[in-house]
């Protein structure tokens, strides 16, 4: 594909654009790369000056800078067709997508397949091997089973939703348009729901639902689990990570992004826009606000207002927690000079 067609795909989205100096020069572009290990006939991108001093030895044939004269300028002097954009990480993403398709069945229901005559199953639908579809469930067009799935009773699957190969989707459950449940992911399963006694713990049954809204993505080996009574929701457009916990009865807002290791107890809420990241645990009730961020392996037990950033266990503010960390550093002095002191007044 030449750049200028790539230029084409792109728009408006690329506000400054240049082939060099040769207005003839238009280079072939075959793929994508990360620019370290870029080469001829590869586009990169970098995403601000940090990275800058890459442009001054790839060997990418075409870059997409930020909005900086001064990567644009050395882009230039180096030969390489570049483009400008306020977001290169954007722009690269689509891009990739020029380059790559993820593979997509043919419709067709595999004769290994098993499926209830109860089940209705919508147009174009790929059902794969030894996929088990129990009663009254419902599939709709345009989705993808992969092989060994296993789907139980009167589950809801939208349109274009696709489930990867063995995960697993719990009685009752709803998953809305477009969603994409990786891998060994289990949705609606049994919450941790268990009642001390004097002769040990009483399962409490969990007979609530467990909903995800449309474009919900849940990564390999997670969980969503269902509840006592009322539901688990997880909001349109959230995207989660491998190997996340979500507890019964957790409310996750829209647009939320939870990274690997996540774990939160039940009944915890998050607003719109929450970003979790890796390794943050969440004791149970616990409601964070709009916007906020919890930085990697932050143990949050209090509520968290809209747009805070908390780091740290259990977690405070961030600016609190990087001068709490600089203290943190300086204790062996600290220490040795109160000894000093105690020393000095006989204490």
């Amino acid at each position: 594909m030449k750049f200028s067609e790539i230029l084409n795909q792109f728009g408006d989205a690329a506000t400054v654009h240049s082939l060099s100096d040769n207005p003839n020069y238009d280079p072939e572009i075959t793929g994508v790369a990360a620019i370290d290990e870029a080469t001829n006939g590869n586009l990169s991108y970098v995403e601000g000056a940090k990275f800058g001093s890459f442009v001054g030895k790839t060997n990418a044939s075409v870059l997409i800078l930020p909005q900086d004269k001064n990567l644009q300028a050395l882009a230039q002097e180096r030969g390489i067709a570049w483009l400008s954009t306020p977001e290169p990480r954007l722009l690269f993403a689509k891009a990739i997508a020029l380059f790559y398709q993820p593979y997509r069945p043919t419709p067709e229901i595999h004769p290994t397949a098993v499926i209830h005559p109860t089940a209705k199953i919508g147009s174009d639908v790929y059902i794969g091997p030894h996929v088990a579809i129990e009663r009254r469930v419902e599939v709709g067009n345009g989705a993808i089973i992969y092989p060994n799935v296993v789907v139980y009773p009167d589950v809801k699957i939208g349109d274009r939703t696709i489930l990867h190969a063995n995960c697993t989707i719990h009685e009752r459950s709803q998953i809305g348009a477009d969603c994409v449940i990786h891998s060994g992911a289990v949705i609606g399963a049994e919450g941790f729901g268990f009642v001390p006694t004097r002769t040990g713990w009483l399962k409490m049954e969990q007979s609530g639902y467990t909903v995800l809204e449309d474009g919900v993505v849940v990564g390999c080996n997670s969980g969503v689990d269902r509840p006592a009574v009322g539901e688990t929701r997880v909001g349109q457009n959230t995207v989660i990570d491998n190997l996340v916990q979500i507890g019964h009865g957790c409310q996750i807002g829209t647009g939320c992004a939870i990274a690997g290791q996540v774990g939160m107890a039940g009944g915890v809420k998050l607003g719109n826009r929450v970003i979790l990241a890796g390794q943050v645990g969440i004791v149970n009730q616990v409601k964070m606000g709009d916007g906020a961020i919890a930085s990697a392996q932050a143990g949050i037990h209090n509520d968290v207002p809209p747009r805070e950033i908390v780091s740290g266990t259990p977690a405070v503010p961030h600016k609190l927690y990087l001068k709490v960390s600089a203290i943190h550093n300086r204790l062996p002095d600290i220490y040795q000079s109160l000894k000093q002191l105690q020393r000095k007044f006989k204490v």
